[in-house]
């Protein structure tokens, strides 16, 4: 087997030879994320971007420039988070009473309705 040549072929003739990629069934691969994310505790929205959209939050409620303190960031930035995880999975009720496995939008319009964050 010969060194690939410009035109990605290799000196006897043959394409390169690329290491064999695994083909998982449909669906295995998002249970393998969802049991990877449940077992973590990390954050999973990034930091910046987050704080970015606090301080823009905040330049609409008030017109001089406000300073966060990183702690308190990051615990709000933990509310969002367990308020999102309790949206999703109260939507993910929804979908399942209705004989689905997806989450629709109408799921978590319902589920924000029956919570009574609906004026958010």
């Amino acid at each position: 087997m010969g060194f690939p040549d410009t035109d990605g072929q290799t000196s006897d003739g043959q394409p390169p030879v690329s290491p064999k990629k695994r083909k998982f069934r449909p669906g295995t691969r998002a249970l393998m994320e969802i049991r990877k994310y449940q077992k973590s505790t990390d954050l999973l929205l990034r930091k910046a971007p987050f704080a970015r959209l606090v301080h823009e939050v905040c330049q609409s409620f008030s017109r001089e420039n406000l300073r966060w303190q990183v702690y308190a960031l990051l615990a709000l930035q933990e509310a969002a988070e367990a308020f999102l995880v309790l949206i999703f999975s109260d939507a993910n009720l929804c979908a399942i009473h209705a004989k689905r496995v997806t989450v629709f939008p109408r799921d978590i319009q319902l589920a924000r309705r029956i919570r009574g964050v609906d004026n958010l």
